[in-house]
Order: structure tokens, then C-alpha cells, then sequence
């Protein structure tokens, strides 16, 4: 997925990556330019990668693109106050193969880029389940877009070459997805301020430390719906008392 971009050749080349890799599901978040898939800029950086480009699905915000999602990694050129836990690279691809492949937990997940001049935003990273950055040299570690997709995309296929099922996914229960955590959270803001533990004209990051503790977790479908009926509860209380 690529948040906002802004350089049609960069849509392109994100593109041909991908396909190097044999992938071939490209998401644009709000990309700066208009049709952007049909730029000439973007079908010659696309070399050979046409119908992935031609088959990439536009949307207007991350939660849209995020549907149906079950686990995603956040790109970063910088570290974040706050956020998910974060992963190098190839643990980040090993662990998103385990969703797709191992267990219970099927379900789609999503390599998530940021915009080429500001990255992703701090609302952006907290939407998703794992933070990764690439190393590089600290003199000069700028990647351009698509080559950080193409380090994400090697090492996601270096995790598809190997199949070995890993024990902790085998056995565990059915992941929540994005849209689910992201309700819970919702539910459990307005549930703790209900309680006065959360001030919303002074909220000082509670959310933001609360998300990066579940995230830690990774949270199943069944620990969200006790979350979600606690919250329940002590709405359904403070209306009572009310």
C-alpha cells in the first residue's frame, strides 16, 4: 500500500517491484496525482509491470484500505514515540507470511509505504499492527519509495521459499481484523471516558500508549469481543446511573 504519493514514477516502479517479487496487489492511498495509473511516467517505470498498475485499487484513506486486513507492517525512515512493536525487515515478511499461511490466522495482510516527502503519519503507523525500518547507511539512508519496496518485497518472498509452519500460529485462535481493532479501540475511548480515566480536552496519549500495548499482543478476534463487552458494560452503567 502507498500512502499519498506523489511521484507518478515512483506508483510505476512500485509496481514492477512488486511483480519481480511475484505479487501482484498494489493499493494507492490518496496518491497526489489524478489517474495516476494512467501517467505515461508511471506506465514507462512500470516496465513489463502494466497490469499490475493498471489493476491497482485507489481508495480515499488507510482505514478503506486496511478492509479486511488482518495484520500490517508500517514502513519508517525514522523511529516513532509511539506505535506498534518494531521488526527488521525480514522478521516483519516472516511474520506476515505466518498470517497468510499458518493456522487459524488466515487473512490478508499489507506492507503499508508513506508519502516520499513526509512518510507516513503518526495516526497512519498507529493503525497498524507492526513498525519496520530498513538499515541503511546513517550518513545517507534515504531509500527512494519503490526501492524500499522492493527490500520489502524480497524478503517477503524469501518467507514464501520457506514453509516450515511456525508452532505459536498453529495454535492459536482466529486474528481480529484491522476494521475489529480498530472498533474496539473506539469503544474502549469512549468506555474510559465515561470513567473519567480519559479526558478528552486532555487526552495525553492514553490511546496512543493503549494501542501500543494491544498491538504487542496481537490481538484475536475472541479478546476484542471481551474488550468490546467491558466497554459495553460500563457504558450501558453510566447510563443507568445517569
Amino acid at each position: 500500500m502507498l500512502v499519498e504519493p506523489s511521484h507518478p514514477g515512483n506508483v510505476g516502479a512500485a509496481a514492477r517491484a512488486l511483480k519481480t517479487m511475484g505479487f501482484a496487489r498494489l493499493v494507492l492511498v490518496a496518491p497526489r496525482v489524478a489517474n495516476v495509473k494512467n501517467e505515461p511516467e508511471a506506465v514507462a517505470m512500470a516496465s513489463g509491470a502494466d497490469d499490475v498498475l493498471a489493476s491497482a485499487l485507489v481508495v480515499d484513506t488507510l482505514a478503506d484500505a486496511l478492509a479486511g486486513v488482518h495484520w500490517s507492517v508500517a514502513l519508517t525512515a525514522r523511529m516513532r514515540e509511539y506505535g506498534p512493536p518494531q521488526l527488521p525487515p525480514r522478521a516483519a515478511a516472516a511474520r506476515a507470511h505466518e498470517f497468510v499461511h499458518h493456522g487459524a490466522r488466515h487473512g490478508d495482510i499489507a506492507l503499508v509505504f508513506g508519502n516520499e516527502r513526509t512518510g507516513l503519519s503518526n495516526a497512519d503507523v498507529e493503525r497498524c499492527s507492526a513498525l519496520a525500518h530498513i538499515p541503511a547507511n546513517p550518513a545517507y539512508s534515504s531509500l527512494n519509495l519503490a526501492q524500499a519496496v522492493q527490500v520489502l518485497a524480497y524478503e517477503l518472498r524469501l518467507a514464501y521459499s520457506d514453509d516450515s509452519p511456525s508452532p505459536a500460529l498453529e495454535a492459536a485462535s482466529a486474528s481480529a481484523s484491522s476494521e475489529e481493532i480498530e472498533g474496539m479501540y473506539a469503544h474502549l475511548e469512549n468506555a474510559l471516558i465515561e470513567l473519567e480515566f480519559l479526558d478528552p480536552a486532555n487526552p495525553k496519549k492514553l490511546m496512543s500508549r493503549m494501542r501500543r500495548l494491544f498491538a504487542r499482543s496481537g490481538l484475536e478476534r475472541e479478546e476484542v469481543n471481551i474488550l468490546r463487552g467491558i466497554a459495553k458494560h460500563i457504558l450501558l452503567r453510566g447510563r443507568k446511573a445517569g
